[in-house]
């Protein structure tokens, strides 16, 4: 039964992401690039400033930097570790090549998305909530759209993906320490359940420390092992390179294998046109929807250039990737062979920390999400036995299954949210195009809903409610 299930998913899988999503994502990620004037190069600089900007938030909100954090641990989990693993074993070294690109054309696409996230959020009892879901709604007036995406990303973050995690944990310290991976997922779960019950700004805070913390060690890490290395950086290099244009294929894999895991990893890594960092974007508490959409446009490119890179040269700068390994495995045995046989143990207690961090950004993209749907506290509360009954599910089931149904439902929630950005950028670049000219007149933009036409849908951005002078020299 197990086979059957599995076979039917792969041919779905295979088509997703041998045809149509590559498509998708790299034509409409062109468009968003030549639309926006190259932004991800011409804006990096305000995409810094903006958020070393957003440390605080006014009334106890949640800041701009507590966002892009949130939406940060979601992306830097086991997708930066074991993903990226998994794509140079089954594509070789060139899809490391294939995810820097997507991850450059994506960060326009994470762009759009987070603006408009910003642009059509609402009002809740526990701050602002927002994301696809809602601009689907409000923005092109198909709620019938915006429910199916609700329940392709509760579905896929809050269950599946949370899933992926905790079997990426619980697989780390078996092998590390060889831990019953059962036990672990019990312990994961009941320290987990003590956060997501804590609500939006306990989740804010924590992921805060966690990514911070986590990131800069794990960098630090890598740039050690790049620089001990150094003399075969050259080498490397040029077999990304090489490989991902089928100049030399490494581990016999074809060109096209290449290009889809490079793709496909970097996609589930740096989540950009996928619909879920909006969901984060939509809590700040920011003066110009833009200011968002920048920051998380920022999120991709650290993640996949910065992180997901530091990965790929742990990997291969090492013999390891030549040994039939794959996912954690390969990655722990990669760092074995730099730092000795100790990191095998200090990755599987990262991978915790990094993937949990996960958990609890996956968690809140579906808790949103369910709000969407029905503010009966009966479904908010059957959703977190949900995740919680999932997170131990994952801890023990079988590794190919768990990443393919992930697969699955990431590629549907990609193509429901990429429609839903591509008809409604005319509102993510207008307001684009508000930002820059307030900054050409030498403001700190400040967004009103009447800069933007059909604004009839937009609740939080009327004149009357905005904050007075002096408050909004306190908000970014």
């Amino acid at each position: 039964m197990q086979q059957a299930v599995e076979s039917v998913i792969s041919v779905i899988n295979d088509f997703f992401w041998s045809n149509l999503l590559i498509i998708l994502l790299v034509s409409i990620g062109i468009y968003f690039t030549i639309r926006s004037r190259f932004l991800q190069f011409r804006m990096l600089k305000e995409m810094v400033l903006v958020l070393k900007e957003g440390r605080a938030a006014k009334g106890g909100g949640v800041s701009p930097f507590q966002a892009f954090c949130i939406s940060m641990a979601a992306r830097v989990g086991t997708g930066n570790i074991t993903g990226i693993a998994i794509a140079i074993a089954l594509g070789g070294p060139g899809a490391v090549f294939w995810m820097w690109i997507i991850a450059i054309i994506g960060s326009v696409s994470s762009f759009v998305e987070s603006t408009l996230a910003q642009i059509y959020k609402v009002k809740g009892s526990n701050g602002f909530r927002g994301g696809p879901a809602y601009y689907m709604e409000k923005g092109l007036n198909k709620r019938w759209m915006g429910g199916l995406f609700a329940v392709l990303i509760t579905l896929s973050f809050g269950l599946v993906f949370n899933a992926v995690q905790s079997n990426t944990i619980t697989l780390a310290f078996e092998n590390s320490f060889g831990t019953s991976r059962l036990l672990i997922g019990i312990i994961m779960t009941v320290i987990f359940a003590i956060i997501i019950f804590g609500g939006i700004k306990r989740i804010a805070k924590i992921s805060e420390y966690i990514v911070v913390v986590l990131a800069v060690l794990y960098i630090g890490m890598a740039l050690f092992i790049i620089f001990k290395n150094i003399d075969q950086m050259p080498a490397v290099l040029s077999l990304i390179v090489k490989n991902a244009f089928g100049f030399e294929q490494a581990l016999g894999g074809s060109i096209g294998a290449t290009l889809i895991n490079g793709v496909k990893r970097g996609l589930f890594s740096n989540e950009a046109g996928m619909g879920s960092a909006p969901n984060a974007a939509a809590t700040a508490v920011t003066s110009h929807p833009v200011k968002q959409g920048l920051i998380q446009a920022f999120g991709v490119l650290t993640d996949t250039l910065v992180i997901c890179t530091s990965t790929a040269f742990i990997v291969l700068l090492s013999p390891a990737y030549k040994q039939g390994l794959s996912g954690i495995e390969l990655t722990q045995a990669s760092l074995s062979t730099h730092i000795g046989s100790w990191a095998s143990g200090f990755l599987a207690i990262m991978v915790f920390l990094f993937a949990f961090s996960t958990l609890i950004g996956n968690y809140y993209y579906g808790e949103t999400n369910i709000e969407f749907l029905n503010s009966n506290k009966v479904w908010l509360w059957s959703y977190r036995v949900g995740v919680l009954a999932m997170v131990i599910f994952g801890s023990v089931a079988q590794l190919q299954l768990v990443w393919n149904l992930a697969d699955l439902f990431m590629g549907m929630m990609v193509v429901v949210n990429l429609i839903a950005i591509f008809l409604l950028s005319k509102v993510a670049f207008s307001a684009l195009h508000d930002y820059t000219q307030q900054k050409k007149e030498g403001k700190n933009p400040v967004f009103y809903r009447d800069a933007l036409e059909n604004n009839q849908n937009i609740e939080c951005w009327e004149r009357e409610s905005t904050p007075s002078s002096s408050e909004k020299e306190n908000i970014i």
